[in-house]
């Protein structure tokens, strides 16, 4: 098990971009100094206490977890609360839009009270004028790490994660997500990276950094068939204060995400339209991912093919062996998720919470009859149900079947020895 918070490197931010200029660096902030602990030691003199004043830095800095383009997160130690805590920075000398979209990553993630989401402990200015804040520091494996075991063959992997503890995986995730959306807030780079799976089975989605607001926050309503209504998306201008930065808008036809986990609408740079329904996308490719063990876009390199390939290719949804090291994919989710694979946002699930209700209707056995196999499994969970509601007639007419049966056997072997 390793105790990781990546920043993810492989984020592509801006890479095709028209008419976007570069900004200058960032005013220098002003440094602060060193943090001191503020809990004093106790020492006992007899039957005494004594409480010796503070006499250390409160955060001692252990080892780096990640490096990207827009900072490093580092593993430190918080001696005043004596616990691990993560703390994101940015390098120095960074420019207006690095700081601006940190200062928006930290107040987005400051909204988001939610136990599949890490939450920020604290903000500050190290003493090289560095920003950074500070976080829960997530022990555990990215999905990432996670798929890549299984896709390994790894037998311990695979025995704790079968087909039903990746859906519980997709349920936590899912309930992360709905709750930022009813927030107005879509995350824009949902990808295994960006997901961390605990040692007991806890899901949290990290790396809010290129989360936008989409609308006004307001408590969610639902429609006439209980699903969440769907979020309609607003300007990409900064948020609490700092709506008309220029250096905060994304220019018309800018591409800003992880290619290979992005919806079609999202590959073709058009912000200004992305609402929950890009995050859907970007949550079946995922989803796919864990369940299939391999990448709808596997041999696409370039970044042309990639794009051209998330407008372009859908995976088969009868594909019965998706890894050696594993039996077929239940068909029914291989159906819930080419649902959200759909090219046309229209045509996917309209919210995430319209996902959460499906995933749990197959759990619960209401499987759609969609293919030979989801035919052959609906008639099964059937009977099951039959046989639940209708216990004692079952019973009954098992043992009334049972006794003519063995009526049949008794008659026969009397007219063959008679």
């Amino acid at each position: 098990m390793t105790d990781t918070l990546r920043y993810a490197p492989d984020t592509l931010d801006a890479t095709v971009l028209s008419q976007n200029p570069r900004s200058g660096p960032a005013p220098t902030p002003a440094a602060t100094s060193r943090r001191n602990t503020v809990l004093p030691r106790v020492e006992w003199n007899g039957e005494k206490a004594d409480l010796i004043p503070p006499q250390r830095e409160r955060f001692e800095e252990m080892r780096p977890l990640g490096q990207g383009g827009m900072g490093e997160v580092v593993l430190l130690k918080d001696h005043d609360i004596e616990r691990l805590v993560a703390l994101k920075r940015l390098p120095e000398g960074a420019d207006v839009d690095r700081v601006l979209r940190f200062v928006e990553e930290i107040r987005t993630v400051g909204q988001l009270d939610h136990p599949n989401i890490v939450p920020v402990h604290d903000v500050g200015i190290d003493e090289r004028g560095r920003y950074f804040f500070v976080m829960k520091h997530l022990q555990g494996d990215t999905l990432e790490a996670i798929i890549s075991r299984l896709r390994k063959g790894d037998r311990a992997t695979h025995e704790r994660f079968g087909f039903r503890a990746r859906v519980q995986v997709c349920l936590g995730v899912l309930n992360a997500v709905a709750y930022a959306h009813r927030k107005g807030i879509i995350h824009r780079d949902l990808k295994p990276a960006n997901i961390m799976v605990g040692p007991f089975g806890e899901v949290t989605v990290m790396d809010w950094g290129l989360a936008r607001l989409v609308r006004t926050p307001a408590v969610s309503t639902p429609d006439s068939q209980g699903v969440a209504a769907r979020i309609h998306p607003m300007p990409d201008v900064a948020r609490v204060g700092l709506r008309d930065s220029p250096s905060l808008r994304t220019q018309v036809g800018s591409v800003i995400g992880t290619p290979m986990y992005m919806s079609p609408e999202q590959a073709r740079g058009e912000q200004d339209r992305l609402d929950a329904c890009s995050d859907v996308y970007s949550l079946a490719v995922l989803f796919h991912e864990l369940l299939f063990l391999r990448h709808y876009l596997d041999g696409r390199e370039s970044l042309a093919d990639i794009l051209d390939g998330v407008q372009k290719v859908t995976p088969a949804v009868g594909a019965l062996q998706s890894n050696p090291h594993q039996p077929p994919v239940p068909a029914e989710l291989s159906w819930f998720v080419a649902k959200g694979f759909e090219k046309e946002a229209a045509k996917r699930y309209q919210s995430v919470e319209e996902m959460i209700g499906a995933l749990q209707d197959l759990l619960e056995g209401h499987i759609v009859v969609q293919c030979q196999r989801t035919m052959v499994k609906r008639g099964l969970h059937e009977v099951l149900r039959f046989v639940d509601r209708n216990p004692v007639g079952v019973i009954v007419g098992g043992m009334l079947g049972a006794a003519v049966v063995l009526g049949s056997v008794a008659y026969t072997l009397v007219s063959l020895l008679g």
